[in-house]
């Protein structure tokens, strides 16, 4: 009873962070879209918590507090800051409808678990829908980085992405603590980076707008 607990939640937890990827999708504003992605992160933080009991792998309690610490408060917030400072709040414009990114998000999902559950058959049976989980937020990651015109809206989807790439790391019996603790750090210097670079896109052209960019690189030519 004790084990089927421990496969019902963290599929749950792995199954609600494939939910906020589609919600990822499905947002229009670039405030609700960071809201979507601290709950997907405050999400991971809690499959990484349950992974590191059932697993009895006292370390990933580490990344699970990292991912807390960073992915679902400090990123989100300070996104927010850099959003209100470049003064951008309006409706992040699509390269597609929300009704034909969704459907293709399904199809996404489908192909995931379609191609994940076979290889995996030999797998521990906590692990293999979680992998297929994880598989699906990159993917869906993925979805929302290409589909969006806006620059914040695409560092959103790659966080999205890492997002994924963690769940799967712990969900495959973890990974060293010096690759977290790197990782961790990694993202958050790409995300000093970033924010950098939003800066200097606004200052520079008055939009972050990629569409718009690509306008104005023509008439230069």
């Amino acid at each position: 009873m004790a084990r089927g607990f421990a496969f019902d939640l963290a599929h749950l937890l792995s199954g609600g962070m494939v939910l906020m990827s589609f919600m990822l999708l499905y947002q229009d504003r670039l405030t609700s879209l960071l809201r979507i992605y601290a709950l997907h992160a405050l999400l991971l933080a809690l499959a990484v918590a349950w992974q590191a009991h059932a697993q009895g792998a006292p370390h990933l309690y580490i990344t699970a507090v990292i991912a807390l610490a960073f992915k679902a408060i400090a990123i989100p917030v300070a996104l927010h800051r850099i959003v209100r400072r470049l003064g951008i709040h309006r409706e992040l414009e699509t390269v597609v409808g929300i009704g034909p990114t969704m459907l293709f998000g399904m199809g996404l999902v489908a192909l995931s678990i379609a191609v994940m559950l076979p290889v995996t058959s030999q797998a521990d049976p906590l692990a293999r829908e979680d992998l297929a989980f994880a598989l699906s937020v990159v993917l869906l990651g993925l979805l929302v980085m290409i589909t969006r015109r806006n620059a914040v809206g695409q560092v959103v989807g790659f966080m999205a992405m890492e997002n994924g790439l963690v769940l799967a790391a712990t969900g495959a019996k973890g990974m060293p603590l010096v690759v977290e603790i790197s990782v961790a750090f990694s993202i958050l210097i790409a995300f000093i980076v970033i924010g950098i670079f939003l800066f200097r896109i606004r200052e520079r052209f008055d939009t972050v707008d990629l569409q718009a960019l690509d306008r104005f690189r023509g008439e230069r030519r």
